[in-house]
C-alpha cells in the first residue's frame, strides 16, 4: 500500500530522476511534470519505469497550464524544476524569471490542492556569492548578495526564487509547510544521455578539453545522497521553514584530477595535471566568455558547513572520491566521453 502521493517537478532532470527512484523505493506513489509529453517515454525509460509507475503531466515554469492538474491529489511536492545554464546566458532574466515565477506557480497550485509540504531544490549558489573576503565558511544563515557584480545570473536566480518562495509561504502559505535543500556541486552516476551541466567538470577533464587546472575549488555532493536528503526533508517532522545546506568534502580541480588519475589509470589519460596560474586564466577570459564566468572563483574558498543537515535530517554523504569515480565510470560506460 502506498504511503501517499508525491509530485516531482522537472522529472526529466538529473536530481529529479534520483528523487523519483528514491521515493518509489520507499513506497510512495509518484507523478511528475515535464515540459513536453513528447519526452515522456524517454524519461520513463531512463528511470526503468512504466507509465503506471510514473504518470507525467506537461507543465512549464513559464505558464500556468498544467500545474493544477499536476498537484491534484498530492500529499507532498518535490519542486526540483529550475533552469540550469550550460554556458553564457543572454540576460539574467533568462534564468531569474522562470525560476522565481515557476516556484510561485507551483506553490499556488500546491496550496489549492491541499499539499502538506513542499520541498524545493535551491542551491549553495543562494548562499555563497557576492561576499567580501577571500576565505569564508557558509551556513544556512547566509544569503548571496544580489547587488555584487560577482554574483552571476544562476546565483541570482536561485537566491531570488528561494526568497520569493519563502515570502509567499509567509504571506499566503496558510499552514502548508516548506523547506529547501541547498546542494553544492552535484555529481554521481548518469541515468541517461541527457545529463546535467553539473557533470561538465568531469566530462571536460576526461575528454582532455581543459588545457590545465585553474585554481578553482568547490564542495561536492553525490546525487544519490541529495535524493536521500529530499526524502528526509519531506518526512522529518517539525522542520517547516527549514533550509539545509548539503555539501561534502571541499576539493580543488587539481584534487579531482588527481583522484581520476589514481583510480582510473588509462581511462583518465586525457585528464590534465598542469595547474594554470591565475594570470593566464584572466588573459584567457578576455577571449572566452565561458572562462570569464569562473574568474570570481579563482583563489576563493567557499566551504559549506553541512552540520545542520546532518543533525536535523540525518544527512550522511558518502566519500567524495567514491562519487567522483562513480561519475567518471558511468560517463565512460554510457559512451558520453571519448574512449
Amino acid at each position: 500500500m502506498s504511503k501517499g502521493k508525491v509530485l516531482v517537478t522537472g522529472a526529466s532532470g538529473y536530481i529529479a530522476g534520483y528523487v523519483v527512484k528514491a521515493l518509489i523505493a520507499d513506497g510512495w506513489s509518484v507523478s511528475g511534470t515535464i515540459r513536453s509529453l513528447a519526452k515522456a517515454d524517454a524519461v520513463r525509460a531512463s528511470l526503468g519505469l512504466t507509465a503506471d509507475q510514473l504518470p507525467l503531466t506537461a507543465a512549464d515554469l513559464t505558464s500556468d497550464a498544467g500545474w493544477a492538474e499536476a498537484t491534484a491529489g498530492c500529499d507532498f511536492v518535490q519542486h526540483i524544476a529550475s533552469p540550469l545554464p550550460t554556458g553564457v546566458v543572454k540576460t539574467d532574466d533568462d534564468l531569474i524569471v522562470p525560476a522565481r515565477d515557476g516556484a510561485l506557480r507551483l506553490l499556488r497550485a500546491a496550496k489549492t490542492a491541499g499539499v502538506k509540504r513542499v520541498v524545493m531544490t535551491s542551491s549553495v549558489a543562494a548562499m555563497y556569492y557576492g561576499m567580501t573576503g577571500q576565505h569564508q565558511t557558509y551556513t544556512e544563515a547566509d544569503w548571496s548578495n544580489l547587488t555584487s557584480p560577482a554574483t552571476g545570473a544562476y546565483a541570482k536566480s536561485k537566491t531570488i526564487a528561494e526568497r520569493a518562495a519563502r515570502d509567499w509561504i509567509a504571506a499566503e502559505g496558510g499552514g502548508m509547510e516548506y523547506c529547501t535543500i541547498n546542494p553544492a556541486l552535484v555529481l554521481g552516476p548518469v541515468l541517461g544521455n541527457d545529463f546535467s551541466g553539473s557533470l561538465l567538470v568531469i566530462t571536460k577533464m576526461l575528454n582532455g578539453e581543459l588545457p590545465g587546472l585553474p585554481a578553482i575549488s568547490f564542495g561536492i555532493c553525490d546525487v544519490r545522497d541529495i535524493a536521500a536528503a529530499h526524502l528526509s526533508a519531506m518526512t522529518t517532522p517539525g522542520i517547516d521553514g527549514g533550509r539545509f545546506l548539503c555539501s561534502g568534502e571541499y576539493l580543488s580541480m587539481a584534487d579531482v584530477a588527481a583522484i581520476l588519475k589514481s583510480r582510473l589509470a588509462d581511462k583518465a589519460k586525457r585528464v590534465p595535471t598542469m595547474k594554470l596560474p591565475n594570470f593566464l586564466v584572466r588573459v584567457s577570459a578576455l577571449f572566452d566568455a565561458q572562462v570569464k564566468l569562473v574568474l570570481p572563483e579563482l583563489g576563493r574558498t567557499r566551504v559549506g558547513d553541512a552540520s545542520h543537515a546532518r543533525a536535523v535530517i540525518g544527512w550522511n554523504p558518502r566519500p567524495v572520491a567514491e562519487t567522483i569515480v562513480d561519475t567518471a565510470r558511468s560517463l565512460i560506460a554510457a559512451g558520453l566521453v571519448k574512449s
